[in-house]
């Protein structure tokens, strides 16, 4: 009887980690921008070939989509939780704004917000992909101002909203941390002006 064992090979490891893809295309995207990045790049980052690529994600587009779904759960700002119902909204909204310029100086190489940033895509289809990530968060604000400020709503969140853009467009341009969260707090102090006066 032959004693010696003939060990079956357990199989390649798996190479590529859909996920792990997701997570290094995001700081890609958010660094350099959806118009700016080739797949070539994309794939050499990810070290794997086009065709590997497209079987994956069906495309750039596919790609980015799967980077704004990620983006939103793990590095948007956490509205739901800093828009608490029995908080002032004025105080609501300031930490939101700060919030905003944290995130948004937080990483040298990807500064700003990756969906603000995005919504002024040359690529339609990724702008409108971008803008409707925005939209949302846009219509989150507005809700919760709504629920005790309805006459005030649209105005104000259009505020925090364009103040929120105007913070990433700042820490894009390398504006410190120390003086975005001064603009966050000045444009908190402007809202809650405007809430005093509709107190009247």
């Amino acid at each position: 009887m032959n004693d010696t064992k003939i060990s079956k090979p357990r199989g390649r490891p798996r190479r590529f980690d859909p996920d792990e893809a997701v997570a290094t295309a995001k700081h890609l995207f958010h660094a350099r921008g959806f118009d700016a990045l080739g797949v070539a790049e994309i794939t050499a980052a990810l070290g794997i070939n086009p065709p590997s690529f497209y079987a994956a994600f069906g495309s750039k587009l596919g790609l980015y989509r799967r980077v704004l779904d990620q983006y939103n759960r793990t590095d948007a700002i956490p509205l739901p939780d800093l828009l608490q119902p029995d908080r002032p909204i004025s105080e609501s909204l300031t930490a939101v704004m700060e919030d905003a310029a944290r995130r948004y100086a937080a990483d040298p190489e990807a500064r700003g917000c990756l969906v603000i940033e995005s919504t002024r895509c040359d690529d339609e289809e990724a702008r409108n992909a971008a803008r409707a990530f925005y939209a949302a968060a846009g219509q989150v604000i507005r809700s919760h101002i709504a629920q005790k400020f309805p006459d005030k709503a649209d105005r104000l969140a259009d505020f925090v909203c364009s103040s929120m853009a105007g913070l990433s467009a700042m820490a894009r341009n390398g504006v410190s941390l120390a003086r975005l969260l001064e603009i966050a707090r000045l444009a908190g102090k402007a809202v809650e002006l405007e809430l005093h006066s509709a107190n009247g």
